[in-house]
């Protein structure tokens, strides 16, 4: 069963840079929203039917407000266009209950953050985040251009906070030079567009760097279906379920009266992350990285499988 949603209103929305908004959401009446963790992200139910998740980027100390940045992104199918359209200031929305998928290790001896374009929503909240506490952080934010980097204000200038725009430097970011100036202990985080997060995850395994964590934006472009069947073995409520060819195994538990929280259906939220118990899996989300993947424990059910005949759930 899905988590209940949160009626609020759009307070402000802010020019933040070429093709970036930020949209700031308050409840109505006023009051307190649910607490959040630097990192967090809520989903946001646009008028359109659709349902997409964006990043916090206030602080979690800012408990009357939520406020998202929203890149209108030339793939759109439909999202990030309502967002710049048609979604005005005074409007009411329904969002889900932050949920992290990126959580800080603040106990870090040094955080090290890189960012690339609208992935310095959940980054900047990081960062301030750290500062405030006393944290040692930097920050290297990439983008294309100046103009199209957001927060670029509130940033560029703060200690330890670096940047880099390709257009003005004639070439893409140098992340191996970025990453080895780092000692190995320290956790390092990356957000932006799938090249970079790819890059910078096989950049750090090949430098045997072991606190390596990310946060994509879209899930991988792979066949979203089975084209096999198989079947579920549920462990708690000893039941089974036969997932058939063309079927998500989210929407095969649904119709057999299995509760699951769901909401974005398409591997990038994090609300049907789900414990695996045994099964080779098929994984298509954009919310694992790929140690989580290789260790087989966890899965998002909306557009993962399993690449065999059995599957064992928690559940």
């Amino acid at each position: 069963m899905s988590s209940p949603l949160i009626s609020v209103r759009v307070q402000a929305m802010r020019f933040e840079a070429q093709g970036v908004v930020s949209v700031e959401l308050r409840l109505p009446e006023g009051g307190e929203l649910p607490a959040f963790e630097a990192g967090a992200h809520i989903d946001l139910h646009l008028g359109n039917g659709l349902v997409r998740s964006y990043s916090l980027s206030n602080s979690p100390t800012e408990r009357h407000r939520y406020v998202v940045g929203v890149l209108n992104d030339r793939g759109s199918r439909g999202g990030s266009r309502y967002v710049h359209e048609q979604l005005r200031v005074g409007a009411s929305l329904t969002i889900s209950a932050p949920r992290n998928n990126f959580p800080l290790e603040e106990a870090a001896p040094l955080s090290v953050l890189i960012a690339g374009g609208i992935g310095i929503t959940p980054i900047s909240c990081m960062y301030h985040h750290l500062r405030a506490q006393g944290r040692e952080a930097v920050l290297h934010y990439c983008a294309r251009s100046r103009k199209e980097a957001a927060f670029t204000a509130e940033l560029l200038g703060q200690p330890g906070v670096s940047s880099h725009f390709d257009d003005e430097a004639g070439a893409p970011p140098d992340l191996r030079a970025f990453l080895v100036a780092h000692p190995k202990d320290a956790h390092f985080y990356c957000c932006g567009p799938t090249p970079m997060l790819n890059a910078f995850e096989n950049l750090c395994e090949e430098l045997g760097l072991p606190n390596v964590h990310i946060e994509r934006f879209a899930a991988e472009k792979v066949e979203a279906v089975q084209t096999g069947s198989y079947v579920a073995e549920l462990a708690r409520s000893k039941s089974s379920v036969t997932v058939p060819a063309g079927k998500s195994l989210l929407d095969a538990l649904l119709d057999a009266g299995i509760a699951v929280d769901h909401s974005c259906r398409e591997g990038v939220c994090g609300a049907c992350e789900t414990k695996v118990l045994q099964g080779e899996l098929e994984h298509r989300d954009g919310v694992l990285s790929k140690a989580e993947r290789a260790s087989g424990k966890t899965m998002m059910v909306c557009v993962s499988g399993c690449k065999g005949q059995r599957l064992v759930l928690d559940l």
